[in-house]
This record gives structure tokens, C-alpha cells and sequence, in this order.
């Protein structure tokens, strides 16, 4: 292993643990959920009125994605069910706990206009405040940043705790900047196993969601729908139809409010998912050795990663197709074992589907994911076969790392403008 690869060996694991961990439920509607589970921890008592305010970007991740364990849509339920049964300790799983008591009263709250949300003036891309009010008593709590990272409680106007909202996130990834992809692949196959071994929990989480997506229909249930085609023969039923439907049947049920967490990835379930499902199938698929499987998922799950922190942590730019690069890595790994299939297929979907925008969080993000996952198979398939999008074609160049850096210079700086947009036509939608 390279000296540089040695030396920050340590910071890469420690990140990976901290970007892999699982969530219950889309996690811009479960950031407000924590906040409102904080607040209320802090307050003492049930609240008489939740006020909930959270960045444009957020609000379109929230508006239209079911909360878990509730069957019903939005921010309102979010923050209703985050302070009447959260976990304040519980992070992306601050609603395993909820009870259907406790869900009815959330929908009594609705129903008595005691709870609002509304888009914050602030120049956070992800930011989460919840304002508890009981008697002459209120708490405020606020997430900046990163879904789970609270930076400010007080309560009665008195500070109780405060911390600077960026730069301990920032920093953790900054080591990034001196990695390529190349180093990336590298690490996954030369670090010891052991190390890495938690990964396996990720395919552990995600398959089960996978199967409970396949046993009912949640969301635009595509994964199910893709399955009876196969059964009308209207589908084959070969390796890529069985890494679109089982990778989209995860999406639809965590889209579709199961009860079930999803291992994220960079802070999306959707991403988890799509960085794990695909690599899970193929491995079964060439039944290879449990070291294979383990190293895979790692790669995946690292340039995925790798990919995203060159990212906004929320833009116009749907991630998942980035995950999708990630899991690409680990599939084209699985069937050559070169560096150079990766580098080709990465840069074949950089040429493809580097203009899917994301809209926000809801049901039709399965429907992005099985575009994403389609495409990396198909171009691992184009680069074993000696052919990829060059760079002589459109944001595509010759090498990968810098048609990583211009997918990402899009989402960083004009997609900002796409996003604003997207927010716009969102939010001027009739009720």
C-alpha cells in the first residue's frame, strides 16, 4: 500500500464508518424529526405547538416522501412524530421506536393546525430548526450541515449548547482532496479484511429491504411490477433484470415508508441502497469467496464516497447516480479484477446520466435508481468489451479523476441554478 494510503488509513476507515451507518426512513424529513425528538427531550413535556424550519433544499427532499411508520407524507408529520414519540438519542433511527398511539396523536396535531413548517432564511443547504412550545416554555434546536449534526440548543432564550456548524464535518473529508480514484481502488483491495468486515452489515440491511419490497407494494412498487413482467414473459429474468428489480424493490419500500432501515451512504438511504444491492446480486451471482463479497462492498461504498465529497451535500444533482458509480467500481472489480474497467464504465456513466436532477425525495426515486443502476451495468459490459465514452465527448476526458471533478464543478456551481429552479416549480405546486 502507498505511504499516503498507509498514513491516512485510519481516517479513511473512521469516515466510511461515520458516511455507512444506518437511517430509518429519507433523512431530510428524519433530520427535522431529530430536532423536533431534541427539542422535546429539553422541553420536558409534550409541546402545545411544533414550528419547524428547514433550508429550501431540504424542504424539497421532504415534501413528498412518506415518513416511516406513520403512512403519511411530509415535513408536518416528520416533526409531529419526531416530538411525540422520537428517540433523541437515536439519530437516523429516531423513529424506530414510534408506537401507533403515538402516530394517531401526530395526526391529531395535524389535524389542529398545532404544527408548521416553513423554508428558513438561510444560506444552509441542509439545515433543520425545530421551536417546541409548552405553556410559557419553548426550546429551539437546530441541524446544519449534515443530517444528525446539531449545532445549537437553548431553551427560554438561554443557551444550553452551541458549536460551529461546519467545520468538524468538513474537515473529516478534506484528506479526500489528496486521494484519486485509482488510490481508492487500491485501499479496498489491500486493506486488512478485518478492518472492513463491518460492511457486511450494510448488505445485511439492504437485502432485507430488498425482500420487502418484493413481498408488497409500497410506493410505485417498480420492483414488483418488473418481477410479475418476468412472470408474463414479458421480462427475461437474467442478471441485470435481477440488479434493477431487487436494487429498486429496497428503494420502493424505504420511499414507501417501511418500517425497516436502510445503511445509508453520504447520508442517504437511497445512496446506500444503490451502492450495496447491485454489488450483493452480482457476487451471488458468480458465488465467489466471502473476501471477494467483503472487498466489493467496501470499494463501492468508498468511491461512492470519494465521489460525493467532492459534492454538495444537497444540489440538482441526483446522487444516486454517483452511488451508482460506486457500486460500478465494485461490479466491474467482481467480474475483471482491473482498475481499467472501472476507470472506462465510471466514465461510460458520466457520459450518460450526468444530467439526472433531483427533484426531491419521493416514490419516483426508485424509479432514478433502477436508470442508475441500469446504466452502470451496461457500461461495465461496454468496458469489458474494449469500449467507453472518451474524452474527446462532451464533459468527458481522458482521464477519470478529472471527469469526476467536471461532473462535480457541475453540481457545485450552474446545477445551483437548476436546483433553485426545481425548488420554484415545487413549491408554486396547487396543494
Amino acid at each position: 500500500m502507498k505511504v499516503l494510503l498507509q498514513k491516512l488509513e485510519d481516517r479513511i476507515l473512521d469516515n466510511v464508518k461515520q458516511e455507512v451507518v444506518p437511517a430509518l426512513g429519507c433523512t431530510e424529513p428524519i433530520s427535522l424529526a431529530l430536532a423536533c425528538a431534541v427539542a422535546r427531550f429539553h422541553l420536558g413535556v409534550e409541546p402545545s405547538k411544533i414550528e419547524g424550519k428547514v433550508s429550501a433544499n431540504l424542504m424539497k427532499n421532504g415534501m413528498g416522501v412518506t415518513v416511516p411508520g406513520t403512512g403519511t407524507l411530509g415535513l408536518p408529520m416528520a416533526a409531529a412524530i419526531g416530538a411525540i414519540g422520537g428517540d433523541p438519542d437515536g439519530g437516523l433511527e429516531v423513529l424506530k421506536q414510534i408506537t401507533a398511539l403515538q402516530v394517531e396523536k401526530a395526526k391529531q396535531f395535524l389535524q389542529q393546525d398545532r404544527v408548521r413548517v416553513s423554508i428558513a432564511q438561510c444560506d444552509h443547504l441542509l439545515y433543520s430548526e425545530a421551536n417546541l412550545y409548552a405553556g410559557l416554555d419553548s426550546v429551539k434546536v437546530c441541524i446544519e450541515h449534515h443530517h444528525t449534526n446539531i449545532v445549537h440548543i437553548e431553551k427560554n432564550g438561554r443557551v444550553l449548547f452551541h458549536k460551529d456548524s461546519k467545520s468538524a464535518v468538513e474537515n473529516s473529508q478534506d484528506f479526500f482532496s489528496q486521494l484519486s480514484s485509482r488510490d481508492v481502488f487500491d485501499f479496498a483491495l489491500q486493506v486488512e479484511l478485518e478492518k472492513i468486515e463491518f460492511i457486511t452489515q450494510a448488505a445485511k440491511l439492504n437485502s432485507a429491504l430488498s425482500q420487502e419490497g418484493l413481498r408488497k407494494d409500497y410506493g410505485l412498487h417498480i420492483g414488483r411490477t418488473l418481477q410479475r413482467q418476468i412472470e408474463r414473459k414479458l421480462l427475461s429474468d437474467d442478471l441485470l433484470q435481477r440488479i434493477v428489480i431487487e436494487t429498486t424493490a429496497a428503494s420502493d419500500a424505504r420511499m414507501g415508508g417501511a418500517a425497516l432501515p436502510a445503511m445509508s451512504n453520504s447520508g442517504s438511504g437511497n445512496q446506500g441502497i444503490t451502492a450495496t444491492i447491485p454489488v450483493v446480486v452480482v457476487a451471488r451471482h458468480l458465488q465467489v469467496e466471502h473476501e471477494k463479497l467483503v472487498r466489493a462492498l467496501f470499494l463501492s461504498h468508498l468511491m461512492a464516497i470519494f465521489i460525493h465529497s467532492k459534492l454538495p451535500k444537497l444540489s440538482a444533482l441526483c446522487a444516486v447516480s454517483t452511488a451508482a458509480m460506486g457500486s460500478c467500481a465494485g461490479i466491474a472489480w467482481l467480474l475483471t479484477g482491473e482498475f481499467r474497467t472501472v476507470s472506462m464504465a465510471i466514465s461510460s456513466m458520466i457520459g450518460d446520466i450526468s444530467g439526472l436532477i433531483c427533484d426531491g425525495a419521493a416514490n419516483s426515486c426508485a424509479m432514478k435508481v433502477s436508470t442508475s443502476v441500469n446504466s452502470s451495468y451496461k457500461s461495465i459490459l461496454m468496458a469489458m468489451d474494449g469500449c467507453c465514452v472518451t474524452g474527446h465527448e462532451g464533459i468527458v476526458e481522458h482521464d477519470i479523476d478529472r471527469s469526476i471533478n467536471n461532473l462535480c464543478d457541475l453540481a457545485n456551481r450552474s446545477m445551483q441554478f437548476t436546483d433553485k429552479q426545481v425548488i420554484e416549480i415545487m413549491v408554486a405546486k396547487p396543494k
